[in-house]
């Protein structure tokens, strides 16, 4: 049994775990290749056993629904941990949040708003909470680490500590969390806001979302960061003229294509899956995108999508946009 298991386990966990999973349906881009497994825990202590167990050599990746993630061709080697219905659930009291690592952004601003608390700039934001702490999202203003407590995580060796938002360092779309550490649950303080109102705001955000972002497509959000004036926030003092969409669009990359790959001709700091793309294709066509920005502006724009995993040797990754 243990020549069928990951390095150090003598015995299978109770939650599924698989061999050579492939990934590509498990993200919004639908590309990338096998994880060597892929573990769905069972409950917290499934995944503290099973980690405690792990050789300390196998790379562990925490992977929610992949909603800003390009997973390589060749795929991921090691771990991918993805957390289930025992990780989602949200709970409201005495003006905090609990929501689990694999509840929907979504969700927990509508859990909070029926409660009248206000997280209201999570209802646009695609994926989970889990991915939401781990890079700092946020849009309109707001971002997580604003209401952010603390979160509840597993670390790589097994254990399960709560860890306060100090200690994770939140910046702009990023924080500390160690290698391998996979998130549990976060525990949020909002402010309190009228139920309507929030309501009201809510679907205003997602009707302004829907006009102005490709959310028809297959995309995995913003492609690249904001390059200037940002704060450990995340706030922002730069002009438009700076903003990651307007670089790209004035260097004329807007409905750039790469293979499967194009930049949305509606929002051009999107990478989409047109039809068929591999993430070669997303990759090579997001690297042309920033060394065109470079040449033009002198600008260096930074991935916000998370690559992960291995290309296929010898891949191709020369062509110029078109």
């Amino acid at each position: 049994m243990a020549d069928d298991l990951p390095a150090g386990l003598t015995a299978p966990p109770r939650g599924p775990l698989t061999p050579g999973r492939n990934l590509a349906a498990l993200t919004w881009l639908r590309v990338g290749g096998p994880a060597d497994w892929l573990f769905l825990p069972a409950d917290a202590d499934d995944l503290a056993g099973f980690l405690a167990a792990l050789d300390p050599a196998v790379p562990v990746f925490p992977m929610g629904v992949g909603s800003n993630l390009i997973v390589r061709d060749g795929g991921i080697r090691g771990v991918v941990v993805r957390l289930g219905r025992a990780f989602a659930g949200v709970a409201v009291a005495d003006g905090r949040v609990t929501a689990g690592a694999a509840a929907l952004d979504a969700r927990v601003a509508q859990a909070a708003a029926e409660a009248g608390l206000d997280l209201a700039f999570l209802r646009t934001i695609p994926g989970t909470i889990g991915g939401a702490v781990r890079m700092n999202a946020g849009c309109y203003g707001h971002y997580t680490a604003d209401t952010l407590v603390s979160v509840q995580a597993a670390t790589r060796e097994g254990r399960i500590v709560t860890v306060p938002k100090a200690d994770l360092a939140p910046r702009y779309r990023a924080t500390d969390l160690p290698a391998g550490w996979v998130i549990l649950s976060a525990t949020f303080a909002p402010p309190p806001a009228d139920r309507e109102e929030l309501v009201a705001r809510m679907a205003a955000q997602l009707a302004r979302r829907d006009a102005t972002q490709p959310t028809d497509r297959r995309s995995a959000g913003s492609t690249f960061r904001n390059p200037a004036g940002f704060s450990s926030t995340g706030r922002g003092d730069h002009g438009q003229d700076r903003m990651a969409w307007k670089l790209i669009d004035d260097a004329g990359l807007r409905g750039a294509r790469r293979g499967g790959a194009q930049i949305s001709e509606k929002h051009a700091n999107f990478l989409i899956n047109a039809g068929g793309a591999t993430a070669a294709d997303l990759e090579a066509l997001g690297e042309a995108v920033r060394k065109t920005v470079l040449q033009r502006t002198g600008i260096s724009l930074e991935w916000e999508i998370m690559r992960v995993g291995e290309p296929i040797p010898d891949e191709g990754a020369t062509d110029k946009p078109r």
